[in-house]
């Protein structure tokens, strides 16, 4: 397994900080003193995102293994970008709600750029995978 230096660790610290300090204000006052029933898809987002949030907080003091928590993340939200907003954007029509969440969704390049491409390549590409099988008893 590649080596990560402590200035690699570092930078995964600070994502991790910005994304749990994010989430804390700016979802967790809603989820703790919203007043009225929310509707399912809001409730799933803010619950999502508080878990996400404390998930990050983990991330902190174990930085590499939370690393699937970035990738996870890097994923939807580049994945979001290519099939609603730039559809969106090309043809004309991109509303304020939309691109209020392209502005969110933008501050995901700071995730590629802290990520240790040759650990996360080493770890979950190359690495072998667990076994499918149970190991039979002698």
């Amino acid at each position: 397994m590649p080596e990560v230096s402590t200035l690699r660790l570092y930078l995964l610290r600070a994502v991790y900080l910005i994304i749990t300090v994010g989430l804390a204000t700016v979802v967790w006052p809603g989820v703790l003193h919203h007043e009225k029933p929310w509707p399912p898809a809001t409730g799933v987002v803010q619950c999502m995102l508080t878990a996400f949030s404390l998930l990050c907080a983990l991330g902190l003091r174990y930085p590499l293994q939370m690393l699937p928590l970035l990738i996870w993340e890097l994923l939807w939200k580049s994945i979001w970008m290519l099939v609603v907003a730039l559809p969106a954007w090309r043809s004309g029509y991109i509303d304020q709600a939309t691109l209020g969440t392209l502005y969110e969704c933008a501050f995901v390049i700071i995730i590629p750029l802290a990520m240790p491409w040759r650990y996360v390549y080493a770890r979950y590409l190359q690495q072998p995978g667990d076994r499918w099988k149970p190991v039979l008893a002698s």
